[in-house]
């Protein structure tokens, strides 16, 4: 139904917790799975796909990445998975901070998505990109850097889906919101209870699972979704329909 089998899928980020549910999503429906991610994740994954190691905060490694790949065939989908963000407020953001969550929530996606493009201009089947951003590029929920770099990756997608859409490519988003995977350790080994007190905040009263960003981004990069380019999927258990803080404030 997805017409993903044979399809030539890159993912970026691919060792880390979203990454991981991607690939096997990705694997399981058949497309050739191509993983990227940091030298030190290497160990997280699967020696028999085709991978390539290198740092999104490095240009020249990213271009050399990209002519690597392109050259072992034409990509038909690119998902930009990667992200990291530690300064969680403003009173914690620093300049060296806000250079490198730009650098690799941002700058790092797009210079790796451009130098891809040529490979994938008029591609037999089209082809097409999908970014993981985030709920924070929507509204704000902290993490200020991070969410400028997320937001900044919203709008590159679409000027990929509005200049693009001429060779045949196409580009949308996922805002996710609050996953449980690796990156929250840190809070937990601040504030036990702070996955209880996130997950009150959402309508479904649970975080988000890695597997449904899997599911949408499967659909998104399918044929499934020939006519969608240039829009934004939140994938939030319900955290942008409306504000229970606030409905309990007032029924209280």
């Amino acid at each position: 139904m997805f017409a993903l089998a044979g399809r030539r899928v890159v993912i970026t980020g691919a060792g880390g917790g979203v990454g991981q549910a991607l690939v096997n999503r990705f694997a399981a429906l058949g497309a050739e799975v191509v993983a990227c991610d940091l030298p030190e994740a290497s160990g997280n994954l699967d020696a028999s796909l085709e991978q390539y190691c290198f740092d999104l905060s490095d240009s020249t490694a990213v271009e050399a990445a990209a002519r690597e790949i392109a050259a072992a065939g034409s990509p038909y989908c690119v998902i930009s998975n990667a992200g990291w963000t530690r300064a969680e407020t403003l009173e914690d953001l620093t300049v060296a901070a806000l250079s490198r969550e730009l650098d690799l929530n941002f700058r790092g996606a797009a210079e790796f998505t451009a130098s891809l493009l040529p490979a994938m201009r008029g591609r037999d089947g089209g082809g097409n990109f999908v970014f993981i951003a985030s709920v924070n590029a929507l509204m704000h929920y902290g993490n200020p850097a991070y969410a400028a770099a997320k937001a900044a990756l919203v709008a590159w997608s679409r000027a990929i889906a509005t200049e693009e859409g001429r060779h045949g490519l196409r580009a949308n988003v996922i805002a996710p919101g609050s996953i449980r995977t690796p990156a929250w350790d840190h809070r937990i080994a601040s504030d036990p209870t702070v996955l209880e007190r996130v997950s009150r905040l959402y309508p479904l009263g649970r975080m988000v699972e890695t597997e449904e960003v899997a599911h949408a981004a499967a659909f998104l990069a399918s044929p499934l979704a020939s006519g969608i380019t240039g829009t934004v999927l939140p994938v939030d258990a319900g955290l942008g329909a409306g504000s229970l803080p606030f409905i309990e404030a007032i029924k209280a």
